[in-house]
């Protein structure tokens, strides 16, 4: 009764059976794999974890790199401020001015190099290398405390005047 008409393909063979098997089996090993990972919530939870740790560290890096351009900006604006600032103080200071805060900045140097003298001449051994120290510091940053003290002497005097205005 196995009649096969015209139209009808001939009955498949052992081999093309068994191959058919083969890959549905594989077929429904795939399905079912695919399966399990969607119901695997804990491994979906962490993979999905991660991708948003690797976005915000990437975000992170964007928002630091932008954070530290503003502020060198911020740094070169606002060292350049400084730098008008004083070039217009120096301007506005009149010359007699400016020597006579040279001159008590000299002054005080002096003072304080005979005010050291007498120190290291009356001083235990243990405050005398202290002192050394310190004036080996000080010495090194002179030029910056003599213009800074200077800066604001004359500074003063300018508020002094313009105040009287």
């Amino acid at each position: 009764m196995s009649h096969q008409s015209p139209g009808d393909e001939p009955a498949p063979t052992t081999d093309q059976l068994r191959e058919q098997v083969e890959r549905t089996r594989e077929n429904l090993g795939r399905t079912v794999e695919a399966l399990a990972a969607k119901a695997d919530v804990k491994k979906q939870a962490k993979d999905k974890a991660a991708v948003v740790k690797d976005q915000a560290k990437d975000k992170a890096a964007v928002v630091k790199e932008q954070a530290a351009a503003k502020a060198a900006q911020a740094a070169g604006q606002l060292r350049h401020k400084a730098v008008q600032a004083v070039e217009a103080a120096k301007d506005r200071t009149p010359d007699p001015v400016r020597d006579a805060a040279a001159r008590a900045a000299a002054r005080i140097h002096e003072g304080a190099v005979d005010a050291g003298h007498l120190a290291t001449a009356t001083a235990p051994e243990q405050v005398r290398k202290g002192a050394a120290s310190a004036a080996t510091r000080a010495r090194s940053i002179r030029p910056a405390l003599l213009a800074g003290g200077a800066a604001l002497v004359a500074l003063l005097l300018l508020r002094r005047t313009w105040r009287r205005k």
